[in-house]
């Protein structure tokens, strides 16, 4: 079969897996993208409430934005703050419905798994000659999509890390999943009924926890009766807040500012040291036993300990995958966080996110494995050296390029971490890293 007949599929169409169907559009090259959701950004709709510290001029594709632009797009202020809902509505939603894209977006279509047609991860011989099997699961059934080349944007938001502190869910954490949120809840709208006069735990040292924690101490400001407990696993706060006014990205600056004045204020009871191994339910409500810290009980949980990616549907490719962060092997020394807690993430392409199976890439946030931090400028750029690859465009996709704004975040509790590192307010450093839960805010 000649492959080069053969569309591109790209998985995921959120802003990473969009991006890479209009660099497809761009240069001519035949597509199906394939979104699990009902809707176009489904996995962004699901932080719809939470406003990015990104401004609108680094979350936009610049070649989405020329594409839109010559459609008459009406392009929102460069220097506004859009929150998740506004992104997916005044961004995704209009590169979606370009001509050039429309046709080839399948919604309601779960990737099962992705294989070589008719053949598993021990044939050799003439592997790279045989077409991808996408297998998706829709409404009607199993069906099978041919490819000659993937594009995996599917993310890490539908796997949330565990409580467990030893990566795997605490014992009971499955039977108290009624009074458990993992990810960002809208504390201020559609979930206040569940948090208000409550006793809250906040698990989490990253933005996503910054968010709830910012959220919840505004309902407790109206509503004094809640309570309000952050557990985080590191021993101390160190420099956990970040570069504050040194940040280029002022929004991301102010949370981690706010977030310790709530603390000095006594808004909100931190408990560090924390290692959950057991979540009890109780009379007096939930409890935790594990190492370290002892926790009170409370009412409810929020979950904001990062996100890992599903490797499930690749179990029968060829990947190359680095045993601790489980991103492709060649990136993960440029992003482990056990080793750059801050500092430059030197820009990646093609070469870096490949893997042995032939014309398969990782991109966007599952590209990152389980290292806690993305940003959606890092994704633009990935996917339009990989485009470029599967163009047989090379000098373009060597050609990687990226300027990204400076930042004090950290996600280290290593020596590294110090306050004369680049994690300190006083000494902000180039940094491409931004918690992978915020998207940009999420990311």
């Amino acid at each position: 079969m000649n492959t080069r007949d053969l569309p591109v599929v790209v998985i995921g169409a959120g802003p990473v897996g969009l991006a890479a169907a209009a660099h497809l559009a761009a240069r001519g090259e035949r597509m199906v993208l394939l979104e699990s959701g009902a809707e176009i950004g489904s996995g962004v709709k699901a932080w719809a409430h939470v406003r990015t510290f990104s401004p609108w001029r680094y979350t936009v594709d610049p070649v989405a934005r020329e594409m839109l632009l010559a459609a008459g797009w009406p392009e929102p202020d460069p220097e506004a703050h859009p929150s998740g809902g506004e992104l997916a509505e005044n961004y995704l939603k209009p590169l979606a419905q370009l001509p050039a894209i429309a046709p080839a977006i399948r919604l309601n279509a779960r990737v099962v798994s992705i294989t070589r047609l008719g053949i598993d991860k021990l044939k050799t011989a003439g592997r790279a000659d045989v077409p991808f099997a996408v297998r998706i699961e829709t409404s009607q059934g199993f069906e099978d999509v041919l490819a000659r080349a993937v594009i995996d944007a599917s993310g890490t938001t539908s796997t949330p890390n565990p409580l467990g502190a030893g990566g795997t869910p605490a014992a009971g954490e499955a039977e108290a999943r009624d009074a458990m949120f993992y990810g960002i809840p809208n504390v201020l709208g559609t979930d206040r009924a569940r948090y208000e006069r409550k006793r809250v735990m906040v698990f989490g040292s990253g933005h996503s926890a910054f968010n709830s924690l910012l959220d919840l101490a505004r309902l407790k400001a109206e509503e004094p009766d809640t309570e309000i407990h952050w557990a985080i696993r590191r021993n101390a706060i160190g420099n956990l807040f970040g570069g504050g006014s040194d940040d280029q990205l002022e929004a991301r600056g102010k949370l981690g500012t706010n977030v310790e004045s709530l603390l000095r204020t006594g808004a909100i009871e931190l408990h560090s040291g924390v290692r959950v191994t057991a979540i009890e339910r109780g009379p007096g409500g939930l409890g935790f036993r594990g190492t370290g810290t002892a926790l009170p009980e409370v009412d409810e949980v929020i979950v904001a300990t990062g996100y890992r990616p599903n490797l499930e549907m690749t179990r029968e490719l060829r990947t190359r995958l680095d045993d601790i962060v489980e991103s492709p092997a060649a990136l993960a020394p440029l992003i482990d966080p056990n080793v750059h807690s801050c500092g430059t993430v030197p820009p990646h392409g093609a070469e870096q996110l490949a893997h042995p199976e032939p014309n398969f890439y990782t991109v966007g946030m599952k590209s990152y494995g389980r290292a806690p931090t993305f940003l959606m400028l890092t994704g633009y750029e990935q996917v339009r050296s990989v485009v470029a690859a599967l163009a047989g465009d090379w000098e373009a996709a060597r050609e990687v390029r990226l300027v990204l704004p400076e930042t004090g975040v950290c996600s280290s509790d290593g020596p590294e971490a110090s306050a004369s590192s680049c994690c300190g307010t006083s000494a902000p450093a180039v940094s491409s890293r931004v918690d992978e839960e915020l998207l940009v805010a999420v990311v």
